[in-house]
This record gives C-alpha cells, structure tokens and sequence, in this order.
C-alpha cells in the first residue's frame, strides 16, 4: 500500500506530541508499506533532513511565518479558526500537487488539523486516494476548556475571549473537515464522543497514542531526591496552565513540607509567562534538551496537573514506561483507562495534589507499586507495535 502523509513538522527524530504520533505510526507502518511524507520544516542553521529511516521519500516545505499584523486579520476579517489559516503554504500545496501527479496513492493520512487546508488538494487529485483525517486533539474542545479556565482570572479574560471565538470557530471547522475525509481517527473514546456531538451518526475510529517501549525503559539508576518532572513544548497553552497552576498554588504547600523538593519544567520554547519562574529556586527551566529520558529518569514523582486540554497526553505514556510513580489531573489522564491507585494517583485541587505528591514522596514503596504497574499497562495497550496495525485496519475497511 502507497501511503502519504501530511505532517506539520518533519517527525523524526520524535520531540513532541505531534510528531511523536506520527512518526509512531509511520516507522511502524513502513515496515510494510510505501510511505512518502511531505512536511514542514522550521527553518534554521540545520538544514532539513533529506530522508526518514525507512521511509521511502520525504519532502520537506519551509514553515510559512505569520506575523501578528496577519493573524490579527485573520481574527477580524474571516470566521475561519487560527488553525485552518496558520500553516496555509502555496509551496506546500504546489508541492503537494506534484507529488499527486507523480504517482497515485491508496491513503492520504492527515496528521492534524493544521494540515486539513489541503484537504481541496487531495480531493482533486485523480485518482484521488482515501482520505484519513487523524485528529491528534479535539480542538474546539481544547478552546472549550481553555476559555472556561481563563474565565476564573479577570486578569485572562482577553485570552478568554480569544477562546471563546475559536471554540465557536472551530466547531464550524471541525465538523467540516470531519465531513470531508472518508476516515476520521481520534486518539481515544472521549474524543471519538465529542466528534460524534459535533457531527451526529459520524463514523470514528479510535488509534490511540502510543509509546515505544523498547526505547522509554525504567532507569537503573535511582531518582535524584524529592525532584518533581513535567516534560512538554512549553509554549503550548495546556502546558503553561500546569506549571504556573502547580508553581503558585501546589509548589509552596510540598515546599512547606518537603523544603528540598525541586521541580524540572523540561521542554523547548519557554512561554515569556514562564519567565518570572526563573527567580524561583525550586524550579528549573531547562529550555530545549535532546533527549527528555534522563530527565525523567532523575524524578521521584512524574506530575501531570493539566487543566486544558484534548486528546490525550502522550508524555504520561513515556513516564509511565519507564516506570516512574505519576500524579496526575483527571483531565491529564482522560482518554486511558487507568485505575487510579494502582498504575498513578489522581488529584485536582491543589490540596489534594500535593498530599498525592508528598505520599509518595514519604513513601517509597508506594512508588515501587506504582511504577512496574504503569509500566505493565503501558506495555500491554499503549505499545506502537499493537495500535499500527489499527491505523491499517482504517486504511482497509
């Protein structure tokens, strides 16, 4: 099977949500397939890679830039969502044109959102190939929850607001592009749920997230010492919310405990709402690093205290692999079937979050249950090596 993706950013090597997914099902796939990858690329002093392992072609466009004065317009001037305007590229769908005259493709796989703009491309094309629209996050969902969040402080009514229009925005959007593909993936059955309000008797299969587990594996060292991690492109809203929301209202009850504990905010692209975070010397920033492993392989306590957000969190699966002891929101867990208490904890005030926390701080052998557990659910669902075959199942029925 000849299959095409569309990415918004090269996938490998795998560094974050969007790409960690894709480039799961696509290595996973190529095992089998012919895969071509047309993507982004952000420019910079490195060049773009030339090719994927195991991929049989990839090419690669330069990330269109949006200046505020454009994005503003786009606001103002258009009911369509940031996201339908934000990597729109002639290059891209030139690009995209030559490769479908080329040769013919049996599935086209959106990876996100972002990319279903070229969605018009695709549907052109003749032969024109199946069209896989994989919704990485429920986006108007996300906008939902982010505008409700932002509702509770007056200082972040004009984010609010900006929520509110996107949330309207995207439902419109969303349910469009859901009409339009011939396949529509979510990541879990609560996403699958929300798609089907949006577009009533919508069929959705669910291609969870995943992790390769050969790759994320229990540390043989010990942790660093009372060292709290979170992981995650940090200038994504969701993953600013959790560290300022654990910073100013978790942070100080452990710290009033547990004076030595420190928490490591790992990730790339620090929002300028992070900053002030510096001062703290209970926390680290640490900025863009190679790899997050031996950062979460230092933590006595993995945390997820996320409060926005859709899909599902694939830097729970990564921690939890590598059988690290994890506390999480209910939202940051949403979409896994967990049971709370044997593979993590669950907390949503800060009072409880940090009592979770400070458990397992004080108690070791809590963590040591906890960990081999996470580490056996994950192995036993959330391994690429048994979702792949469900994106084939897509492309086949």
């Amino acid at each position: 099977m000849r299959i095409l993706f569309l990415t918004p950013q090269v996938p490998y090597p795998p560094r974050q949500g969007a790409a960690l997914r894709n480039w799961g099902l696509i290595s996973g796939l190529a095992l089998r397939h012919e895969i071509t990858v047309l993507s982004f690329y952000e420019p910079g002093p490195f060049p773009p890679p030339a090719e994927l392992p195991g991929v049989r072609h990839l090419e690669t466009v330069a990330l269109p830039t949006r200046p505020f004065r454009e994005r503003l317009r786009g606001l103002l001037l258009t009911r369509q969502p940031d996201m339908a305007l934000r990597l729109a590229s002639e290059q891209y769908a030139d690009r995209l044109r030559k490769l479908l005259e080329q040769q013919r493709f049996d599935v086209a796989h959106i990876g996100g959102l972002e990319m279903a703009p070229y969605l018009s491309v695709l549907t052109a094309a003749r032969p024109r190939p199946l069209l896989v629209f994989d919704n990485l996050n429920c986006e108007y969902l996300l906008q939902r929850r982010a505008c409700v969040t932002d509702l509770r402080t007056p200082a972040r009514w004009p984010q609010a607001l900006y929520s509110f229009i996107q949330w309207q925005r995207l439902r419109r959007y969303e349910a469009q592009v859901c009409r339009r593909a011939d396949r529509v993936i979510a990541v879990s059955e609560q996403d699958a749920e929300q798609l089907r309000r949006l577009v009533p008797g919508l069929q959705v299969a669910v291609v969870p997230n995943g992790v390769d587990t050969r790759a994320y594996t229990p540390a043989a060292a010990p942790a660093d010492p009372a060292t709290l991690v979170f992981t995650g492109t940090m200038d994504f809203r969701p993953n600013v919310d959790a560290v300022l929301w654990f910073v100013r209202k978790v942070l100080p009850r452990l710290r009033a405990e547990v004076q030595e504990v420190q928490l490591l905010v790992v990730g790339q692209r620090p929002h300028r709402r992070l900053e002030k975070l510096r001062h703290n010397p209970a926390v680290v920033l640490t900025g863009w690093v190679e790899d997050t492993r031996p950062y979460i392989a230092r933590a006595t306590v993995y945390v997820a205290p996320l409060r926005i957000g859709g899909g599902t969190r694939l830097k729970l699966l990564e921690a939890m692999a590598m059988g690290k002891p994890v506390v999480a929101t209910t939202l940051g867990a949403e979409g896994y079937p967990f049971t709370p208490g044997r593979e993590l904890l669950l907390a949503d005030t800060p009072a409880d979050f940090a009592s979770a926390v400070l458990r397992l701080l004080r108690s070791p052998a809590l963590g040591l249950e906890l960990g081999p557990a996470a580490r056996e659910f994950v192995e036993q669902h959330y391994d690429w090596q048994s979702i792949v075959p469900l994106a084939e199942r897509v492309y086949t029925t």
